[in-house]
């Protein structure tokens, strides 16, 4: 064996296989818990998924050795070209794909399934990083803020032609790296913003969310403005105009709604003022004025968004986590019964193949999307807490290899690898527990499902060769 092969040997990190192998046996226990019953033949048996996903488990230990023996510079020059053929097979499978839960995710190969979704997260990140690697990018420039985030767009939106948000949603997480790579505050703050408006339109009457932009904006604007005899100037107009339109609108009968006759004087308003800021050469007055007009932009298009973009479903899951609506029996059983299933594990748990929620079907999806309840109903609030925790290692570590690379390209792969992970994680565990909407992707290696396994294996597993080959150049 040659030097360079006992260096890979020596170089790579045990830790996080160590970490992984952990967390894939734990997901292969409870998946093996959630389907067994008295007449199973074996560990082996593929007429259950238990079986089936030890089949997985085996075959990603060799796509990991496989992956760990490929050249570093393989995943550096085939980054585009890899990412290229993903884009045509998320195409292709809306065509071609074989349909499973309302989802036309899948490509069917004889009794072979294979989910391209799972695998164009992993190929993103190394495209992302190829892009973001190049010398001459600054993402304080626009226009390379612009091609970033087109990067993570594309596949998020044939994603969710599938339609798949749960795993479309998870490029969001992608912006960590770009934040971490140089992205400036503010989009980040405009992206969070947003994301905070969103709820609070589905909460709210959209005319209290106009009315209290436009408040905070005022009182923005006062705070910021060293003339402050101009923010009463500009608050008088748009008093006096809205109470013009008022009366006008009742005098001619025109029948104008409320927040039509703001969104009005809130137009007639800002010409006027941005007329008076000009000749007195106001600071500040553009830039809160846009951002005003955006808010209220997106305020409005929330209702369309969330009535003619999301399926009904999915609406009534978002509402049933916002206290919206109750639905027990409909779109909140699936979290309902999952809590019930955490709850009554207790601290210590029912004991392995005693979960009586487990035994009986109640939890819907238990070996997929909601294998963390029966993490919590046969090992408890102590099994819960040793699966959080070695999540919560796997990511802090992966951080502090991403920050040890000697190229950059390195460090923002290892970055969309945190991300990616953190984002399943957080979201999966948050679905069981009534945090955050269902909307349907896995535990990372703890869920059943080939795709997903095979992708996280070789995600973490490329990243792990890279780390191995550091002290090499490129």
């Amino acid at each position: 064996m040659s030097s360079r092969r006992i260096n890979l040997w020596v170089n790579i990190d045990w830790s996080i296989i160590g970490l992984y192998l952990a967390l894939v046996f734990l997901g292969w226990v409870n998946i093996y818990s959630v389907e067994y019953n008295e007449e199973t033949s074996g560990v082996f048996d593929l007429s259950h998924r238990y079986g089936k996903q030890l089949i997985w488990i085996i075959l990603a230990l060799v796509l990991a050795f496989i992956f760990i023996i490929i050249d570093s510079n393989f995943f550096v020059y085939f980054a585009y070209p890899l990412y290229l053929f993903i884009m045509v097979l998320l195409i292709a499978v809306l065509f071609l794909g074989k349909e499973i839960h309302g989802a036309k995710s899948w490509f069917a190969i004889g009794g072979f399934q294979f989910q391209p979704s799972e695998f164009a997260k992993l190929i993103t990140g190394l495209a992302l990083a190829r892009f973001l690697s190049s010398t001459s990018i600054n993402l304080k420039n626009f226009r390379h803020i612009f091609k970033s985030f087109s990067i993570l767009i594309l596949p998020a939106i044939l994603i969710s032609l599938q339609p798949d948000t749960g795993s479309s949603l998870v490029y969001a997480s992608l912006v960590i790296v770009l934040f971490r790579e140089g992205l400036p505050g503010i989009y980040v703050i405009i992206g969070l913003s947003m994301a905070v408006l969103f709820i609070l339109t589905l909460i709210f009457n959209k005319l209290y969310i106009v009315i209290g932009l436009i408040s905070l904006a005022f009182l923005f604007y006062f705070l910021l403005q060293a003339r402050k005899k101009t923010v009463f100037i500009g608050l008088a107009i748009f008093v006096v105009s809205g109470v013009v339109f008022k009366i006008f609108n009742e005098l001619f009968s025109l029948d104008l709604s409320n927040s039509l006759i703001i969104l009005i004087t809130l137009l007639v308003t800002g010409i006027a003022y941005s007329i008076l800021s000009y000749v007195h050469k106001l600071k500040y007055v553009l830039a809160i004025y846009l951002f005003v007009a955006g808010a209220i932009t997106f305020t409005y298009s929330v209702d369309y968004v969330f009535h003619n973009i999301l399926e009904e479903h999915q609406q009534k899951r978002i509402n049933v986590v916002l206290g919206v609506e109750s639905d027990p029996l409909g779109s909140g059983y699936n979290v309902n019964q999952s809590k019930i299933a955490i709850g009554s594990g207790g601290f210590w748990g029912k004991g392995f193949l005693r979960g009586t929620q487990t035994k009986f079907n109640f939890v819907p999806e238990q070996s997929t999307d909601f294998i963390f309840c029966t993490v919590g109903e046969e090992w408890g609030f102590v099994g819960g807490v040793v699966l959080i925790s070695l999540f919560m290692l796997l990511l802090f570590r992966i951080l502090y290899i991403a920050e040890r690379q000697r190229t950059k390209f390195n460090r923002i792969y290892g970055y969309s690898v945190f991300s990616i992970l953190f984002f399943h994680f957080v979201i999966n565990i948050g679905m069981t527990i009534g945090l955050v909407p269902v909307i349907g992707i896995p535990l990372p290696f703890i869920s059943y499902g080939g795709s997903s396994l095979w992708a996280f294996t070789i995600l973490i597993f490329i990243f792990l060769k890279m780390d191995a080959s550091r002290t090499e150049s490129l």
